[in-house]
């Protein structure tokens, strides 16, 4: 059996100076241990950036710190005060605005295909978006829920999604 260390730069390769092409926005997402996990996996996922809105805390805060693990210093991050004005900028340059909630229009987050580049919004922890937002996006994305329960913490799902992202990018640009 070979007992050889894991080196975290082994298999790099296929990730050097990617940069997926997501946006992820969080409108009114309470828990700021939440909004720093938001932080920490959007580090490792390389997305392009955070947009803050609604009580979406911003850094410096020490919860957001205790669970970014100083990724909040290394994500480009942006308080949103017009949410209707950032999503038109957003869809103006080419963006497919996702919110990821479960609607009746919504579709499984693996049969999505989504059109890059991407801003998915996540919002509050037990309300989830406003009508308003959810009229807003383009689609509505819902994670597959096999047991009892039908949601997962916020940030949670925000892993999921940061990382099918990458996975559906990555598939895209290999088969080019």
């Amino acid at each position: 059996m070979d007992r050889t260390p894991y080196r975290a730069t082994e298999g790099a390769s296929a990730y050097d100076n990617l940069r997926l092409p997501v946006s992820i926005l969080l409108d009114n997402v309470r828990s700021m241990y939440n909004v720093g996990a938001f932080f920490r996996t959007a580090d490792g996922a390389s997305v392009e950036c955070l947009l803050l809105s609604g009580i979406t805390a911003r850094p410096p805060k020490n919860a957001i710190t205790k669970t970014a693990l100083g990724a909040e210093e290394r994500v480009p991050w942006t308080p949103v005060d017009d949410l209707t004005g950032s999503l038109a900028d957003l869809r103006r340059r080419g963006y497919e605005i996702a919110a990821i909630e479960t609607s009746v229009r919504a579709v499984d987050l693996f049969d999505w295909r989504p059109n890059f580049p991407v801003c998915v919004l996540f919002g509050h922890e037990v309300d989830g978006l406003t009508v308003e937002v959810l009229a807003a996006c383009d689609t509505h994305v819902r994670l597959p829920m096999l047991g009892l329960k039908h949601s997962l913490n916020v940030a949670s799902a925000g892993a999921i999604v940061m990382y099918e992202l990458l996975r559906k990018y990555r598939e895209l640009h290999r088969t080019r």
